[in-house]
């Protein structure tokens, strides 16, 4: 029995949680409470009142507080804050344990580093922007609420995007346990191996890149069917993609470049196809794969040759075409001594990095080796990794020498 729960939704249920400057540990861990009970009130104030019953959190120094010297640390090292703490208990009734895990690793430890350590988090900033300014007459308790509201509604939004996503999982597995039946009896030619054809829209991009599933097509909410194809894991780029000659074409122009009558559009990004017939859907998909020759790309970026005999043995890119790119040119420094910064500014620097990463996704690649210029390799490295690209590096290890992907989140 969840002793927590049960005090938080009895009837006339209080809590209670410091005044003054709020910030999103406290912010969102009210709004946790009122997600499980709307009529529990919440009080702001410097002291705990004394023998007070209710909840008490991020104040006191007690099992939901973290401001004293023996307060909790998980496991991997990240502190706990209010909300880490409330959540621990109380996640696992909202999304179960496994879905409450991944919510604490993704979004809860993020704003306890936040309220820890003062490391910068975008949601963290935002809810802090409620306070009211310095020589404002407003009231801080109507503000700290407003801010309650809103971080309400975004956890009533993840926690149903959360559930709907383990839904979806689910209802993939099961999609994919079905065609690999209709497969095996022959209902389902063996040409249409890696084509999957859903029932409805489904979530399953993340899934799918796993399989050798290599286009998705369901029925469209304007009628007839989308395609899609489907990433390769790992990647940015499709297992296999519409022809070039295809993209940005639609209705008679697209059907006349397809030979298929019903093709409605496609469109130039290459990530959605339509046609009015499953027939036609499923016909483009044979089409594509039929001319489909792109060879993989690996963009060795500052690294040797002596790289590029090591990148080409990786598995699954044996075939990879190695593309050169050098390091940008050391901008001008501001020197005292030994000591050097880039003259630049922010804006300037900005740009400079954004050409760059640009002069590489020109390319498609399936990963980026970084070589060992760490001034120039950082930014850059920095910057594919918020896009999802696989960078690798050279280390070795007990004397030989090994490529190795940077770890998501570096």
């Amino acid at each position: 029995m969840n002793h927590l729960l049960e005090k938080i939704k009895q009837k006339n249920a209080s809590a209670f949680t410091h005044s003054g400057k709020f910030h999103a540990d406290d912010v969102f861990s009210a709004a946790l409470l009122l997600y499980l009970n709307p009529e529990i009130t919440i009080a702001r104030g410097n002291i705990v009142p004394e023998n007070y019953e209710g909840l008490v959190f991020d104040i006191g120094r007690g099992q939901y507080d973290h401001h004293q010297k023996d307060s909790r640390i998980r496991d991997n090292g990240v502190p706990y804050a209010a909300f880490g703490l409330l959540w621990e208990k109380l996640g696992p009734e909202i999304l179960g344990e496994e879905l409450a895990q991944k919510f604490d690793e993704s979004f809860v430890q993020p704003l306890d580093i936040n309220d820890n350590t003062g490391e910068k988090n975008e949601l963290a900033t935002l809810i802090g922007n409620f306070n009211p300014g310095w020589d404002s007459k407003g009231s801080n308790d109507e503000a700290f609420f407003q801010a309650v509201s809103v971080a309400g509604m975004i956890l009533e939004n993840k926690f149903e995007r959360y559930l709907g996503n383990e839904r979806a999982d689910r209802r993939v597995e099961e999609v994919l346990a079905e065609h690999t039946e209709a497969l095996a009896s022959g209902e389902t030619p063996a040409e249409n191996t890696n084509i999957l054809v859903l029932p409805e829209f489904i979530p399953c991009q993340k899934r799918l890149s796993e399989t050798n599933i290599a286009f998705v097509i369901f029925p469209s909410n304007r009628g007839g069917y989308c395609i899609q194809p489907q990433k390769k894991e790992y990647s940015m780029n499709y297992k296999c993609s519409f022809p070039v000659e295809w993209l940005g074409l639609e209705n008679e122009e697209l059907a006349a470049a397809t030979g298929l009558k019903s093709a409605g559009f496609c469109h130039k990004g290459g990530f959605l196809m339509t046609t009015g017939e499953l027939a036609d859907a499923v016909q483009a998909c044979h089409i594509s794969m039929e001319q489909f020759q792109e060879k993989p790309v690996i963009v060795n970026l500052g690294g040797t040759e002596e790289a590029d005999e090591l990148l080409v043995q990786l598995p699954g890119v044996s075939s990879a075409k190695v593309v050169h790119l050098e390091f940008p040119e050391l901008p001008e420094l501001e020197i005292q001594g030994i000591y050097g910064e880039a003259a630049l500014e922010k804006q300037e620097w900005k740009c400079l990095i954004k050409e760059q990463v640009k002069k590489i996704l020109k390319y498609k690649p399936e990963a980026v080796f970084a070589g060992e210029n760490l001034f120039a390799a950082y930014p850059i490295v920095h910057s594919l990794r918020k896009k999802h690209i696989p960078v690798l590096t050279l280390v070795q290890k007990d004397g030989k020498k090994l490529i190795v992907r940077i770890p998501s989140g570096s």
